[in-house]
């Protein structure tokens, strides 16, 4: 293949002929290709799944990362040991280009690797490293781990995604309609993109931003004078930076940066879309702020054979077919934790990335209520926990290691590691319940139910990011009432939550699966078959042309 002129290798559909690139720190397609962290990653991977499934005129942009995000290995009492180990990927290809980047002065060499879309049927793909003999070892850590905690590193990361990638497609000859950044890691590309086109305007009608932030806290800043150091901005002045970028300040605020390049930009659910235009709003300059809800790939994550139970009303198959997966599943517990868990019995699943405001252990801040619910003998109830938290992320780490000291007490609780695509497929075939209690408003979408719903699990919720539009509750979910949030102090919130939590699983959750399983069975059901468009990865990436490219 050429690559010095490159076109996506398919036919490209004509509604979808505008030729996009999209910029992503992570990308989560499949589990050889370890490249990302939690749910911007498995967000992305399925974003290319579905640009390929559509054929969509689409790139994406990555970093290969030597190491990956971290793997998840244990201590000898089972507590949380991150470990780094090379990853070698025989599946990739050399494009033969190389080329170099201004970083802190300096020249940087940056090699891109692709990923074919026929190798795991998804959008083409093309890796950045730094990796290479040719650059100093500091240079050679740039793309050694994913969201390294230096920050100096961390700015030369989004310089290799931003500048490195938009450089790359005139290195390719792609000549980009629309340069799309998921998140602002790629932010840079715009400074890039200034001296390529020379106007802000004309950087406006090719970029496009989506945020994945509900909270201003939660965007990423960085001192101006420091990324003015690292060459963050091509050469272009601090004066002129802040004129462009509105930032009066000594911090660079990359989100806001992205909103004041971008001719557009998206939250990732209707709540995420009204909490952005909120909390931008005593903003000048930015660009207007729609909603497009995060969705995930039905053909890689659901399992079918349940989906054809279903439809052909077939009631004994599908039951039988959700027992064969928690049975499945719970070897892997087994395997990890020398538990033999039940596969009749009411099995509750919290699993993604560990962060505080997910409030992982929340459901044993009341241990009373707990041991009830897991010592009964009539109506058993199994747990089990996975994610991975951010390796320097210590409140977190200790939360993960809490609650593995804590099911050490019991024979039905579990907590895993390796939370990656393989075992979060698995840990969604294995769940009746899939819990998901984040503070309200804290979660911009949150995307694990979608997929926990293709396989037959019922979502318990907290009211935030796309739940809103999904469940309706006692017919395809369970959610917890919304109370007033914005008046109440944390304290009374988690309480607040917790106790309705806790009346849900005793009142209606647990008696229902135990007492009245066709009503329970239905409850699947319903929700396997409204996520099964309304949150299919087709209908997002279809109005990402629709609504944003355009």
């Amino acid at each position: 293949m050429n690559f010095r002129s490159y076109h996506v290798p398919y036919v490209v559909s004509e509604q979808y002929n505008k030729r996009v690139v999209y910029f992503s720190m992570e990308f989560a397609i499949h589990q050889p290709l370890k490249i990302y962290s939690g749910g911007l990653g498995f967000l992305a991977g399925s974003h290319l799944r579905s640009a390929y499934e559509l054929r969509q005129n689409m790139v994406g942009i990555g970093i290969l990362w030597k190491y990956g995000y971290y793997d998840q290995t244990r201590n000898q009492d089972q507590t949380l040991q991150p470990a780094w180990m090379e990853k070698i990927y025989s599946f990739l290809e050399d494009t033969g280009i190389k080329f170099q980047i201004i970083i802190h002065d300096h020249p940087v060499w940056v090699k891109a690797l692709y990923l074919n879309p026929e190798t795991f049927k998804s959008a083409p793909l093309f890796l950045l490293t730094t990796d290479l003999p040719e650059n100093d070892y500091v240079s050679q850590t740039i793309s050694h781990r994913l969201y390294d905690a230096n920050v100096s590193t961390k700015i030369a990361q989004f310089m290799l995604l931003g500048i490195g990638g938009a450089k790359l497609m005139d290195e390719l000859g792609f000549n980009p309609d629309v340069y799309h950044l998921n998140e602002a890691h790629g932010v840079s590309a715009a400074f890039y993109l200034m001296n390529k086109f020379k106007s802000v305007e004309k950087v406006k009608e090719h970029l496009v931003f989506t945020t994945h932030t509900p909270e201003e806290a939660g965007n990423e800043k960085h001192d101006i004078y420091l990324c003015q150091k690292m060459s963050y901005f091509c050469g272009i002045s601090i004066d002129e930076v802040r004129r462009l970028t509105g930032i009066t300040d000594d911090l660079f605020n990359h989100s806001l940066a992205a909103l004041r390049f971008a001719r557009k930009a998206n939250g990732v659910s209707r709540l995420h879309g009204e909490v952005s235009r909120k909390m931008w709003s005593h903003y000048s300059g930015i660009c207007e702020i729609i909603h497009i809800t995060n969705a995930q790939n039905w053909r890689y994550w659901a399992d079918k054979q349940l989906y054809k139970a279903m439809e052909e009303g077939n009631d004994l198959a599908f039951d039988d077919r959700k027992n064969y997966l928690k049975k499945r599943a719970f070897e892997i517990v087994a395997d990890q934790t020398g538990k033999l868990f039940d596969s009749n019995a009411l099995t509750i699943v919290w699993a993604r990335r560990f962060a505080g405001y997910k409030r992982a252990d929340f459901l044993t801040q009341d241990l009373v209520r707990f041991e009830k619910l897991i010592n009964s003998i009539d109506k058993p109830v199994q747990f089990i926990w996975a994610g991975k938290p951010y390796p320097v992320d210590y409140p977190a780490i200790s939360q993960f290691n809490n609650l593995v000291h804590l099911s050490k007490n019991y024979k039905n609780v579990a907590v895993l590691i390796g939370y990656e695509l393989t075992l979060s497929k698995r840990l969604k075939q294995a769940a009746d319940v899939w819990l998901n209690n984040p503070r309200v408003p804290r979660e911009a979408s949150g995307t694990s139910g979608m997929t926990a719903a293709m396989n037959g699990a019922v979502n318990f919720s907290t009211d935030d990011g796309w739940i809103p539009e999904f469940v309706n509750h006692g017919n395809n979910g369970f959610v917890v009432p919304k109370a007033d949030y914005e008046n109440l102090s944390v304290h009374d919130q988690d309480n607040y939550d917790l106790n309705k939590m806790y009346e849900i699983l005793e009142q209606q959750i647990v008696p229902l699966y135990y007492k009245n399983f066709e009503t329970w069975r239905q409850i699947m059901k319903n929700g396997m078959r409204d996520v099964r468009f309304q949150f299919d990865s087709n209908r997002m990436a279809h109005e990402y042309y629709d609504l944003m490219y355009k």
